[in-house]
């Protein structure tokens, strides 16, 4: 079986120097190795191209195990993983389901590297007034108290 910490390193070393980063990596017993990159900004064919140009050349598969190799970019349907992933999505509308089961939607206003602040049009009664009005909250969340978190895309 190939090795996954090596594997990644040799990922990690390809995307030396550029904008990209690995989001994940997954190797099966069967040796289907499935890479999934992200980027701060777009990502080429050709940037799928040359991680896999350094994996094939790092992992000669005739002096040593046969593999399947697949790299392309996260998709933008996928629950965002990391915090440079929050990062980068600030200012955007997310749909966030919290680890206790709260479904919420929002916009991203702020993400570090322990959490992340969405901002939420809530109804509320306000003193004085008869009819709820909506009012932008803000809470704020670690990473640990988040099952999923994905963008909401509108057409």
């Amino acid at each position: 079986m190939i090795d996954k910490t090596e594997l990644e390193r040799v990922i990690n070393e390809a995307l030396e120097g550029t904008k990209m980063y690995l989001v994940t990596l997954k190797v099966s017993k069967d040796n289907i190795i499935d890479v999934a990159l992200d980027s701060d900004e777009d990502i080429t064919i050709d940037d799928c191209v040359a991680v896999n140009d350094a994996v094939l050349a790092a992992f000669d598969r005739d002096k040593g195990e046969d593999y399947e190799l697949t790299v392309g970019s996260y998709g933008i349907t996928s629950p965002l993983l990391l915090p440079r992933q929050y990062r980068k999505n600030v200012g955007y509308e997310v749909e966030v389901l919290t680890a206790d089961g709260r479904k919420l939607k929002g916009v991203l206003a702020d993400a570090d590297d322990e959490g992340f602040v969405l901002s939420m049009s809530v109804k509320k009664t306000l003193e004085g007034k008869k009819r709820p009005e909506l009012v932008e909250e803000q809470e704020r969340f670690n990473y640990s108290d988040i099952k999923q978190t994905k963008n909401i895309i509108k057409i």
